[in-house]
């Protein structure tokens, strides 16, 4: 299974990197078990010379499975043209700086392979790229006024969901009820007083039971797992408390991957975390999906079964 070459990954501060919740910690352990040489930057490490794209990489490993990653060197200004893969793994906000860190890896994706595509992470918000898929997804709205959601929650029936465009993790997830006393605040609130939109969209009486993570690689689908809320919150992430529960996937989820999957591909997103609800699409993720951890565990996988193993040997393949 040995693979020679270098391969950077983009991250958090390593400090940030947890070993039992973080799918890149287990991109970079199995990175490493296939022979890569493994490194990292933050978004602050990258630069431009011209037309060519640099990072002040750090040469990083895992000690064994289950560790801290470790730094093994000193950093070094190397072209990221160097390595054969470079993997955009730094969380979100998509803010500026992650905007002009596209910018810097757009030049690096002219001479090697950039994952996930930098021109794609740019072009689909995660909460928006569903309406290309209307047929799959809830009704939705982006909005800014308090008169304009008034009117949606009316259509909607008395209840929606309100999210920010560039929300992560469940931040500022909120639900709001004709009648509710507090209404006009709460709008007030998601539309930051009518100076920024919000996405309103149709309640989902699911949601209760929470919604399910599907991992995709390169547009097809590699497992999944279900978020479930605690009790008495709204929302399901794994940051905002949810709990991780065993699922397999319908012929619903089967019927949203196929149609999502090519769309995916041919927009250089190589992985992707789909969010579904009941039977309805929710979100796109495309900056740095989570899930293969508590999927590994909940399926007991190991080896070549494993979400980092699919991950990599699809991966290996692109690269020829």
């Amino acid at each position: 299974m040995t693979t020679h070459g270098d391969v950077l990954f983009v991250l958090d501060p390593l400090s940030t990197i947890d070993a039992h919740r973080d799918s890149s910690y287990l991109m970079i352990a199995e990175a490493q078990r296939r022979g890569f040489q493994v490194w990292s930057v933050e978004l602050g490490g990258l630069l431009l010379r011209g037309a060519d794209a640099l990072a002040y990489a750090t040469p990083i490993s895992v000690p064994r499975l289950g560790q801290p990653v470790v730094v093994r060197g000193p950093s070094e200004v190397r072209e990221l043209a160097s390595f054969r893969v470079v993997l955009m793994r730094k969380d979100p906000p998509v803010d500026a700086h992650f905007i002009v860190a596209t910018w810097a890896l757009d030049r690096a994706a002219q001479r090697t392979l950039v994952v996930n595509t930098p021109q794609g992470l740019r072009d689909l918000s995660e909460k928006l790229a569903i309406l290309e898929f209307p047929q799959f997804i809830p009704r939705s709205f982006l909005l800014r006024t308090v008169g304009d959601l008034r009117d949606a929650l009316h259509e909607l029936g008395g209840q929606m969901i309100l999210k920010p465009v560039y929300g992560y993790g469940g931040r500022e997830v909120l639900i709001a009820r004709e009648g509710d006393p507090n209404l006009s605040t709460l709008f007030e609130l998601a539309t930051r007083d009518g100076t920024t939109w919000t996405i309103a969209q149709a309640f989902v009486p699911a949601a209760k039971d929470g919604d399910k993570r599907i991992l995709l690689v390169d547009g097809e689908p590699i497992g999944a797992v279900m978020r479930v809320p605690a009790s008495g919150e709204l929302r399901n992430n794994f940051h905002a408390g949810g709990s991780p529960a065993a699922t397999v996937l319908s012929a619903r989820d089967l019927q949203i991957c196929a149609a999502v999957g090519p769309f995916l591909r041919s927009r250089g997103q190589f992985f992707v975390g789909l969010d579904v609800l009941g039977e309805y699409l929710t979100e796109i993720n495309v900056t740095s999906p989570t899930g293969m951890q508590e999927i590994n565990r909940l399926e007991n996988l190991t080896d070549d079964a494993t979400m980092q193993a699919k991950f990599w040997a699809a991966l290996v393949t692109k690269l020829g």
